[in-house]
């Protein structure tokens, strides 16, 4: 993990941003403070499908019963 300055980082940003795309974290300092860290953005996964597990989730009978003991707390 590298750490530049902000002049730094704002001089030389698209080699920074290319060290990042390679997996490197590099933090960005205001003096001797850290104050931002320069990483890549996760690659969005595969969009959400409706339905995907249809038939693969069971409910047991008794699921909207309420439990013994917990008639109080209705």
């Amino acid at each position: 993990m590298d750490a530049v300055s902000i002049h730094e980082a704002k001089t030389h940003f698209s080699k920074l941003v290319a060290r990042a795309e390679a997996g490197e974290e590099i933090i960005v300092r205001r003096g001797a403070t850290p104050v931002a860290k320069l990483v890549a953005l996760d690659p969005p996964g595969r969009p959400r499908e409706p339905g995907a597990l249809a038939g693969q989730i069971v409910m047991a009978d008794d699921f909207d019963e309420t439990p013994e003991g917990f008639e109080d707390y209705l």
